[in-house]
């Protein structure tokens, strides 16, 4: 098979779909792996590391989309890149479809296999290939949130860890999932006072079980949340629905009431956001935007910002599947592997993701009558 490895182009994302070590398993195995020049210089790997392990440098993305079989990249794909790509070919990377509308129809009309790798899902409803992106992002949240509570970033002043003798910043963090946990992670270890709201009371109690009282826990209502918010310097925002649209479950009035100055990370933009007044996803390059007195960073993809230990990261979970679809083809792939039935979104103009398609108000097709 041969496999295209374009280099991104959304603002400073320097990740990259592929390693070295990955394009030497492909091509250990009898697979053409073509890299776009440079594609992987953001992540620290020049050209010659590729071309060292079996790789063929395309100059032009154009080149790359229509001569492979299988694009593997990391982020979804800007519409003229769709439009550089051909009928029935399959696609793996990022999708989050449920916030573009635009480029799922875009998608299913072109008729592209797209695999995205956040619903992937295996039997016990863990996300293998978002999992590690949420682990950095949800680290990183914190990390920047903590930065842009600096009076000379517009924030409050307030730094998180505190000094002996002052009070530490107050952090909320809405979700247990990966982004969630991995933010109280990073949070509690940088002294912070740090509260985390969920639904799962037996997410709680695993949280209480490991931190003891270095972390409160509340069960999620809109009450809680309103006082959650009301109070905290710093909120993170890392809800997930596998395939579907954030709820806005933080209200305009939430936002309101907390003191000029606080900062609001909302890593649930790639599905379209969980706070309302997060309007628009920012970039790195200008990454928040103020309203009501209060911070917004809203920006799309955070690991690309730590590029060279995500692109190990989510090629150490990808890689995987790329060589089972690679060896075995699409159909015989997904015939066998249940979990990466789940991460086909579209398949020949055809929604079959059915989250999915409730987000977007779509007809949902059921993947095995493709298949």
């Amino acid at each position: 098979m041969i496999i295209g490895v374009p280099k991104e182009i959304q603002n400073n994302e320097n990740r990259v779909g592929m390693t070295p070590a990955g394009v030497y398993t492909l091509a250990q195995r009898g697979h053409k792996v073509m890299i776009q020049t440079n594609a992987g210089v953001g992540s620290g790997f020049p050209d010659e590391e590729y071309i060292n392990v079996g790789a063929i440098i395309i100059k032009t993305p154009d080149e790359v989309y229509k001569s492979a079989d299988m694009i593997v990249k990391v982020k979804e794909p800007h519409n003229h890149e769709v439009d550089m790509m051909k009928e029935g070919q399959i696609l793996l990377t990022y999708l989050h479809l449920a916030a573009e509308p635009e480029l799922t129809k875009k998608l299913m009309d072109k008729k592209i296999i797209g695999i995205a790798y956040e619903t992937v899902q295996l039997e016990d409803g863990s996300l293998p290939l978002l999992t590690p992106m949420s682990e950095v992002a949800g680290r990183i949240a914190v990390i920047v949130g903590g930065n842009f509570l600096s009076k000379a970033q517009g924030g409050k002043g307030v730094l998180i860890s505190g000094v002996p003798g002052v009070k530490p910043a107050k952090v909320t963090i809405l979700g247990a999932g990966t982004v969630g946990i991995n933010a109280a992670k990073i949070a509690v270890g940088l002294g912070a006072d740090v509260t985390i709201l969920n639904k799962s009371p037996g997410k709680l109690k695993y949280i209480e079980d490991i931190y003891g009282s270095r972390i409160k826990t509340l069960i999620l209502n809109e009450l809680t949340l309103a006082d959650a918010v009301k109070d905290a310097d710093l909120f993170i925002g890392g809800i997930l629905i596998p395939g579907g649209r954030a709820p806005k479950l933080v209200k305009e009035y939430m936002v309101k009431s907390m003191k000029p100055g606080s900062v609001i990370v909302d890593v649930a933009i790639d599905q379209g956001g969980c706070v309302e007044t997060i309007t628009h996803a920012t970039t790195h390059e200008d990454p928040t935007y103020e309203k009501y007195g209060v911070i917004h960073y809203s920006v799309p993809n955070i690991p690309g910002a730590y590029a060279k230990t995500s692109t190990y990261a989510l090629t150490n979970v990808t890689l995987p599947y790329v060589v089972r679809l690679a060896d075995d083809g699409l159909k015989e792939s997904l015939k066998n592997d249940e979990s990466l039935r789940k991460g086909v979104n579209v398949m020949n103009g055809k929604c079959t993701c059915e989250s999915l398609a409730k987000s977007l108000n779509m007809e949902y097709t059921d993947l095995s009558s493709l298949i």
